[in-house]
């Protein structure tokens, strides 16, 4: 799975935790045996702790995301340098591109590697 397989799954992925999370606390709030006073209070607290979850959890995505971004930035750069220099030697005369940088003719060597002497 890619990062952008990844990245569009987890919106979906942390809903359904969200939505699981909250029946669970109202299922176990409504079989438990207490009172009005004592079941408000619990769900209050349910409650909290569900709203710090999910703010780490937004936290979390946002620093994800922004991290995904720097990353994505700095890969666009180094393709737009890539694509730049090679239009850059592509538009050298051919002549140019066929010498190494000694001068010599990049054909002038025999297969093993020696200029024949």
């Amino acid at each position: 799975m890619n990062q952008e397989d990844a990245s569009s799954s987890i919106g979906p992925l942390l809903l359904s935790f969200l939505a699981g999370a909250a029946v669970g606390a109202v299922v176990a709030a409504l079989v438990t045996p207490k009172s009005g006073p004592e079941m408000r209070e619990d769900l209050k607290d349910a409650a909290a702790r569900a709203r710090q979850k999910a703010a780490d959890l937004a936290r979390d995505a946002a620093e994800a995301l922004d991290e995904l971004k720097e990353r994505s930035r700095l890969a666009a750069a180094d393709l737009k340098r890539g694509v730049a220099d090679s239009v850059t030697h592509l538009k050298q005369p051919a002549r140019a591109r066929s010498t190494g940088p000694d001068g010599v003719a990049a054909g002038s060597q025999n297969w093993d590697g020696n200029d024949g002497g």
